[in-house]
């Protein structure tokens, strides 16, 4: 078996429902993102004390943050992340393909990191059809006041964030081997962390929204201020912990039980 076969295997498998993800979320987020014209005058209409904590505005910066960037695409991209990361090793463990992946010459530390990086691939494709799109729409939805590299940097960190929620899917379902507990742990920490992210200067604790991977894919306003490299590399080392976590205790589990 080749160095990177359980990687280029998953990503050929899941073709169909990658290409789908990256087209949907991107249709979805050009589509939202073209209507900024005709919704900068509701800005005004949202509560004030909401606005902060969406950090929105009149702006295309603003809306995009509170709207394209801020809930939808994020939503799609975070789905599609935890997917995959179910179903790299606990989805195999439940259906018993596990055993005959495990007979082959790979050691179980390839299988997740391959699996893994399938992942990764997966991402970082879909945020770069997302990028593309709102580019599309830029000059034609007044978008210009954003340029395509704050673009880009919104994008990457869409990636980022949809790698870390994977990568939390993935630990998981490495350390237990069932779907149900990965979905339910990862819908807790998702809810939490939103939440942590929005409203924790709503009620006076700005330091909860740093426990969250949402304060980190938006918090820097990448849209306004670029590339946020200090929040990425958290993003970037929470899913390496993540990983390393749940290898730890694969590692020594035994499957068959």
């Amino acid at each position: 078996m080749s160095a990177a076969a359980i990687l280029t295997k998953t990503l050929s498998d899941s073709r169909r429902g990658l290409i789908g993800w990256a087209v949907g979320t991107a249709l979805v987020g050009m589509v939202y993102a073209s209507t900024y014209p005709s919704q900068r005058e509701n800005v005004n209409s949202i509560p004030e004390a909401l606005r902060q904590s969406l950090n929105v505005d009149g702006t295309a910066a603003g809306y995009l943050q509170a709207s394209v960037f801020g809930i939808i695409v994020p939503l799609l991209a975070m789905i599609y992340g935890v997917t995959m990361g179910a179903r790299a090793i606990a989805g195999d463990e439940e259906s018993g393909q596990l055993d005959l992946l495990l007979a082959h010459p790979i050691t179980r530390t390839q299988l997740v990191l391959q699996r893994f990086g399938a992942l990764v691939a997966g991402a970082f494709g879909i945020s770069a059809l997302v990028w593309l799109a709102v580019l599309a729409v830029r000059s034609s939805a007044e978008l210009t006041s954003v340029s395509p590299l704050q673009f880009l940097a919104q994008c990457f960190n869409l990636a980022l964030l949809a790698i870390t929620f994977g990568a939390l899917a993935i630990g998981v379902g490495a350390a237990v081997g069932r779907r149900a507990v990965v979905l339910i742990v990862v819908a807790v920490v998702g809810v939490l962390s939103y939440t942590a992210s929005t409203f924790a200067t709503q009620i006076g604790a700005d330091w909860i929204a740093h426990l969250s991977p949402f304060h980190y894919y938006i918090g820097g306003e990448p849209l306004r201020n670029g590339f946020q490299w200090g929040d990425a590399a958290v993003l970037v080392i929470a899913s390496a912990i993540f990983v390393a976590a749940g290898l730890a205790r694969f590692n020594r589990r035994d499957i068959n039980s």
